[in-house]
């Protein structure tokens, strides 16, 4: 029994990992270094061995592998099970998901039964120690779950160290991507499902796909509008500047919540995080909300008509003007006409 390491749950679907599992595998990387520990990976589905090595090269010593049948596609009670056996047995320390569409709804009910906490939609996972103002009890390395709270206004660390495994799930594309080092070695353990009637009461007749309508984290350009943009038709023009730069676009969430454009396209702490080659915020204001989803942006362009808009202080580039004027200038230049 391999006690206290840490896992991830390696979400994948149709032989391919989803990325936010190779992030959390390079996250639970750098909590075992400081724990001194291993990070052991959970990796079900049917014939899906072949993803354990692509999980080791981003830092995975262990990979558990529970390949059957039942686990094809994700069902939320083979998989609860098949989890909370493996916690069980092994007694990890903490336990991370990612939180996506499966990694929410998974992780709460492998919580209640084991009777342990979860964090939902952390942007941060440290290891620190605790001194319980209730019991006046010392805990030392304990998991600090940060998150944005009350509608990203606050930042809240959260601990649970009367309970193990210690859970959370985690926003995609808030972890770096650890670089892959094919030679690793690890250790690949079969894992054999009890998978009873009692799991099986759902199936799955057909499967219908729809693709995302944006994925800004692979983008590596993006323009972004706000609330400055003042319309849903004001985005046409941020359109057409992200298609003659070949990127894509994002919105803050003064411009979603305006119904300028849908929250696939939101960028910030209550959307998603980004780390593209090029950021052009185009009516931005720039509250701590949004610049915590683009800061680690490799270089920023603010276009603001207010010259003490917080976005423009923290730009490579500031440019004092109307969008409306600036972004056909700059279409125009690319164009080299």
């Amino acid at each position: 029994m391999a006690e206290n390491e840490v896992w991830i749950f390696a979400e994948q679907e149709d032989g391919v990992l989803n990325s936010v599992a190779l992030e959390l595998t390079g996250k639970a990387r750098q909590l075992a270094d400081e724990l001194r520990t291993k990070v052991g990976a959970v990796l079900l589905g049917y014939h899906c061995e072949a993803l354990a090595k692509e999980l080791a090269a981003h830092g995975a010593d262990t990979i558990y592998l529970a390949d059957h049948p039942a686990l094809r596609y994700y069902r939320t009670l083979p998989y609860a099970r098949v989890i909370c056996d493996l916690v069980r047995e092994h007694r990890p320390q903490i336990v991370i998901y990612g939180a996506t569409v499966v990694g929410r709804d998974l992780a709460p009910r492998i919580a209640s039964e084991l009777w342990t906490g979860l964090t939902a939609d952390c942007t941060d996972l440290q290891i620190g120690d605790y001194d319980d103002p209730f019991t006046s009890r010392h805990h030392d390395q304990i998991l600090y779950q940060i998150r944005p709270a009350f509608g990203g206004n606050v930042i809240a660390t959260i601990v649970g160290p009367n309970h193990r495994p210690q859970m959370a799930t985690v926003r995609e594309g808030v972890m770096k991507l650890t670089p892959a080092d094919n030679h690793r070695p690890f250790q690949t353990i079969p894992v054999t499902p009890r998978i009873t009637d009692a799991e099986e009461v759902v199936e799955i007749i057909e499967r219908h796909r729809t693709e995302r309508e944006v994925d800004l984290r692979k983008a590596q350009i993006i323009v972004s509008g706000g609330a400055g943009v003042g319309s849903k038709e004001g985005f046409d023009l941020l359109r057409e500047l992200a298609n003659v730069l070949g990127g894509a676009v994002g919105a803050s969430r003064a411009a979603v919540d305006a119904g300028y454009i849908s929250k696939a396209h939101q960028v910030g702490q209550t959307g998603t995080t980004v780390r593209p080659r090029l950021y052009i915020a185009c009516g931005i204001s720039g509250a701590v909300q949004h610049r915590a989803g683009m800061q680690e942006s490799s270089k920023i362009i603010a276009i603001n008509t207010n010259p003490d808009a917080p976005i423009l202080s923290m730009a490579h580039y500031a440019i004092i003007g109307d969008l409306n004027q600036v972004i056909p200038m700059m279409i125009r230049a690319y164009r080299g006409h």
